[in-house]
């Protein structure tokens, strides 16, 4: 209670362009130092609350997102010039081929639909929002409204997911930026449904931090019916569970996500209940980006034997349970409880690394439980560099494969492998540095600021078997606008 009572109160907030070298550098450019004796969040803005600054940021990378389409919302999602133009979107993809597009909704009789469960509700209820073709024939306008309504739905999911993530920052809301305008979810926010998970593991997350367990159960579960691995965010809380010894809100949580699970399967079955979103391919594309794919393209060049698709999932689940098992070790042997953003990134990038068939819009996954867990504008911006590389590869490399396009407008694939190999490298090295900041606290920039875990809920303050108690919060705290210790790279 006496914690709930200090939230109610004013504190002092982070500010990024006192502590994070890069923008420290850039200041000048956007008007100068903030002064000496400022106070941020002890004095609240008039009208530019951080809050309507991030929604700003959030509209305007969501109307760029929009643009990134605009010349297939012109010209038509037709092959091979969607792939060229990097415009592809599963929307149009499933409308126009998959039935919606003729009034077949998904799942019933004659569709071809496919996807994860809540992702053919959605789609579903959009389509009856525009006009069904009476003849079989698709029109582009229909097309280009579908797109739209989708587009105004995503651009909603996320401006949630920012303000989800910086309610869940505490004293450090504006590292929801780097959710706000990473160009990473710019280029690929639109080409499908993956944010809608991410926001409801970010809403998840914001109830159990808020003690509204069986909330954050339920929201899970709806998560998991766009894509099931939401269920790592309660497999961490579970790591933290077995490290505090509080186990009941996790119950609660764990029992209403499995009740929504439950609800689901009755009417569709458990077939589409356990859709798995990256087998979820209306293109019908079979193109993966994933380590195993890269080593396919890489045994073809040297003339060795390539992956038998069963091979590489065996591979992928075994590489999983490794790293699985070694983030266990860590939560549970670390010095100190790591937060539960991090053990939830931890995770979740263990799995980006090894999935079997990776497409670039799942990185999204990460992106609001990086800027929860490690932030660092200068690590970010080259994750970013690689993140559109690897894109921008993929899809030219789709292009060359899945159409016949011109000779000199593809890539060849070692440029393909190139990127592949970047994205796990830099991917795992933002593990590591999460991981570091668990072994070594004092860098963690969070608990620099002598608070515990703010997203952590119950564990938040929680007494930790195997590590020194966490610091009060009614403690002395040191001034959170001053530099950070150097953190090791």
């Amino acid at each position: 209670m006496e914690h709930e009572e200090s939230l109610r109160h004013p504190a002092s907030i982070s500010a990024p362009s006192r502590r994070d070298a890069l923008l420290r550098q850039l200041r000048e450019v956007a008007g100068g130092p903030l002064g000496r004796h400022a106070a941020p969040g002890l004095i609240r803005p008039a009208v530019f609350t951080i809050e309507r600054v991030l929604i700003l940021l959030t509209t305007a990378a969501a109307l760029l997102a929009f643009l990134v389409k605009v010349p297939c919302r012109e010209e038509g999602w037709v092959r091979p010039a969607q792939f060229y133009r990097t415009c592809y979107s599963d929307w149009t993809e499933a409308f126009q081929f998959q039935g919606l597009g003729s009034g077949l909704l998904p799942f019933a009789e004659g569709s071809t639909f496919d996807g994860p469960l809540l992702t053919g509700v959605v789609a579903g209820l959009v389509s009856l929002l525009v006009p069904a073709s009476s003849d079989g024939i698709v029109r582009t306008e229909t097309v280009v409204q579908f797109f739209d309504l989708h587009a105004v739905l995503i651009a909603a999911a996320w401006i949630g997911v920012v303000l989800g993530t910086a309610r869940l920052a505490s004293r450090r809301p504006w590292d929801a930026a780097i959710v706000a305008t990473a160009p990473i979810l710019i280029l690929t926010a639109t080409s499908g449904w993956a944010l809608l998970s991410v926001g409801l593991s970010v809403a998840s997350v914001l109830a159990f931090a808020r003690h509204r367990y069986v909330m954050a159960g339920v929201l899970l579960g709806f998560g998991a019916g766009f894509s099931i691995h939401v269920v790592l965010v309660l497999a961490a809380m579970a790591l933290l569970a077995a490290r505090t010894g509080r186990w009941r809100a996790v119950l609660l949580a764990g029992g209403s996500m499995g009740a929504i699970w439950f609800l689901m399967v009755l009417p569709f079955g458990p077939g589409q209940a356990l859709a798995l979103p990256w087998q979820y391919d209306p293109a019908r594309l079979n193109i993966s980006s994933s380590l195993w794919a890269g080593y396919d393209l890489l045994a073809e060049r040297l003339g060795v034997p390539a992956l038998a698709s069963e091979t590489a999932t065996l591979l992928a689940v075994g590489a999983f349970s490794v790293l699985g098992g070694l983030i266990v070790l860590l939560v549970l042997k670390a010095p100190r409880r790591p937060r539960l953003p991090q053990v939830v990134f931890l995770l979740m990038g263990a799995l980006v690394l090894v999935l079997p068939n990776y497409r670039p819009e799942f990185t999204l996954w990460l992106l609001p439980f990086l800027a929860l867990s490690y932030v660092d504008w200068r690590i970010f911006v080259v994750w970013q560099l690689v993140e559109v590389l690897h894109w921008w590869a993929f899809w030219m490399y789709v292009a060359r494969e899945a159409s016949s396009g011109a000779v000199e407008n593809n890539i060849d694939s070692p440029y393909f492998v190139a990127a592949v190999f970047g994205r796990l490298l830099v991917t795992g090295y933002l593990m590591y540095r999460v991981a570091h900041h668990i072994v070594e606290p004092e860098y963690d920039p969070v608990r620099r600021l002598q608070i515990d875990d703010p997203a952590g809920g119950p564990f938040n303050t929680a007494p930790d078997r195997t590590g020194p108690p966490p610091v009060g919060w009614n403690e002395s705290r040191p001034d959170p606008h001053t530099p950070a210790p150097k953190d090791p790279q």
